[in-house]
């Protein structure tokens, strides 16, 4: 697997949790309870916002791109994961990880971007509500996802081309349960990793500057909502925006913290803690969380039940 000049070494082998047998099972196992789980939330999702005639505006547009989001990014990783523990192999082609980068980036940033977009939404929807039709029209929606599918594969080009353009030196051991863009960067030992820091602090920068710009969306969208005299009105929009802000929060401190905190040759539990924070936990809670206070949703889950179980009467 590994040759003396350390060039040519047909893939990588991911180490990402204990060597002891039972507790990989017990990670499998896990994982598989998760990602059943965002499977079947996200389907559930993706289907009503489909079906139901009363989820077709633009927030519910948006919310179903989320779910398919979510789907693809925790199928990227998780499976792969899975299957290495139950089998004890943690190898993996250099193809494969070529692919599992450049999916994981394109689908990282484009879940930041529809996040972007999502808040967007709301803040027109709330502070500018007789020209919200106007401004969120159907051809602009359609526009806006469109961008959000294709500045995810631009940034997954140059994160994986950055990536796979270093000269490997060191043994290909990857220190995480998936191609980690930090974990890969430090098996270089000359400089050539520095255009992968620097597509790492541009993704960066541009998620902050996301991040900024869906704050001051919500600082505008709070400053109105405080002036609704009907605490109905008031509750009705903070359940709409309050998931909304803690999943924004959620996925983008881990994912910022995960890759600009510095890589150490020893990694610690808590470099792996962060990784499943924002690479497991979101896709498995999004619809979770955005299900819980939104009435609409919760009568689309129920009437799509009982239809299903009138189905089988």
């Amino acid at each position: 697997m590994v040759t003396p000049n350390g060039t040519k070494i047909s893939g990588f082998l991911l180490v990402g949790f204990s060597e002891n047998h039972h507790l990989q099972l017990l990670h499998a196992l896990l994982f598989l309870v998760m990602y059943l789980l965002a499977l079947t939330s996200n389907v559930i999702i993706i289907t009503i916002t489909t079906l139901d005639q009363h989820l077709q505006s633009p927030m519910y547009y948006f919310l179903k791109q989320l779910s398919l989001l979510d789907l693809s990014f925790i199928s990227v990783t998780v499976p792969q994961s899975i299957n290495n523990s139950l089998t004890g192999n943690g190898y993996i082609s250099y193809g494969q990880c070529i692919l599992q980068v450049f999916f994981f980036t394109s689908l990282a940033w484009a879940e930041v971007a529809i996040l972007t977009v999502m808040s967007y939404d709301r803040y027109a929807a709330i502070c500018f509500p007789l020209h919200y039709e106007l401004i969120m029209d159907p051809r602009t929606c359609k526009r806006a996802v469109v961008a959000v599918w294709v500045s995810g594969g631009i940034s997954g080009i140059l994160c994986t081309t950055a990536t796979f353009s270093i000269t490997f030196c060191r043994a290909k051991v990857i220190h995480q349960f998936f191609c980690d863009i930090p974990q890969i960067a430090k098996l270089s030992c000359s400089n050539d990793y520095l255009a992968v820091i620097g597509v790492v602090v541009l993704m960066a920068v541009a998620a902050l500057a996301c991040f900024i710009s869906i704050a001051l969306s919500y600082l505008h969208i709070f400053s109105t909502v405080l002036r609704i005299p009907s605490a109905e009105g008031r509750s009705k929009v903070f359940s709409t925006c309050l998931p909304h802000l803690f999943v924004v929060s959620f996925f983008l401190s881990t994912g910022i913290c995960a890759y600009l905190k510095p890589t150490s040759d020893s990694p610690t539990a808590l470099d792996l803690l962060l990784s499943i924070f924002y690479t497991v936990v979101p896709p498995t809670l999004n619809p979770l969380i955005y299900s819980l206070r939104n009435e609409s949703i919760k009568r689309a889950i129920q009437k799509l039940m009982l239809d299903r179980e009138f189905m089988e009467k």
